[in-house]
């Protein structure tokens, strides 16, 4: 099956600080690829740079086999590529509702009614159409990263990036969004998904990439990827047995 996203030999730096390092990459239509790395390893930069905020150094991004290297964020968008932010980034003083009409409209190209059902169907699925008219100011942390995902999903996207959306929730409440965020790949839609709740990842992906220092160093099937040296050594900080 050909990929519906890859990367081939990315690279960005600025300066000597290198934050895409020939990263080569790719991502199966329908799969779900989870991302580990410390701090600073270049995770949300590669984010970056497949949806066209930062524009590499070298290499190439396609999407369904076409080169989208050159491409801007706007044209990336409206082709099947969207987002969350680390930190939530809603128009505050808008309302729920706002914030995902101005995703299917200026992300999808919807218009009118056709976008207002559409806004309303994904609200329904990440369980935040009962705040509909409520301002995006006044969310609780888990109802802003339902929004974030809701306007991801409003953009209509074919492979949607998640960059550490379980961060900072409880438990309880990460379990909840773990489930909204498995009913949205089931609907066919490509995830790449940054995490740091390891055990949310895993409970979603069916393949784990780690990278540090903007190289990837570990790929595969995420039980062994979790067991190998390269995530001991280098993501939990454990030194592994020579």
């Amino acid at each position: 099956m050909s990929a519906i996203l890859e990367l081939q030999g990315v690279k960005k730096a600025f300066g000597a600080v290198v934050v895409a390092d020939d990263q080569s990459w790719s991502l199966a239509p329908g799969e779900a690829l989870g991302v580990l790395g410390p701090n600073g390893a270049g995770k949300t930069s590669m984010f970056n740079l497949v949806t066209g905020t930062l524009s590499t150094d070298a290499g190439r991004i396609r999407l369904d086999g076409q080169d989208i290297t050159g491409w801007s964020a706007a044209r990336r968008c409206r082709a099947g590529i969207a987002r969350s932010f680390q930190v939530p980034q809603p128009f505050a003083h808008m309302t729920v509702f706002e914030n995902a009409y101005v995703a299917a409209t200026q992300g999808a190209g919807l218009s009118g009614r056709a976008a207002e059902t559409h806004c309303l169907d994904v609200l329904d699925r990440t369980g935040l159409v009962a705040k509909s008219n409520v301002q995006a100011g006044g969310l609780t942390l888990l109802e802003r990263k339902r929004l974030e995902l809701s306007r991801a999903l409003c953009a209509k996207p074919r492979v949607i990036l998640l960059d550490e959306i379980a961060g900072g929730l409880t438990e309880h409440e990460c379990q909840s969004l773990i489930q909204t965020i498995r009913d949205v790949h089931a609907t066919g839609v490509s995830i790449v998904w940054i995490e740091h709740v390891v055990h949310a990842l895993l409970a979603v992906v069916s393949r784990l990439m780690v990278i540090d220092f903007g190289r990837k160093i570990a790929e595969g099937e995420p039980n062994a990827i979790m067991q190998s040296r390269e995530v001991k050594e280098i993501y939990l900080g454990i030194e592994a047995d020579a």
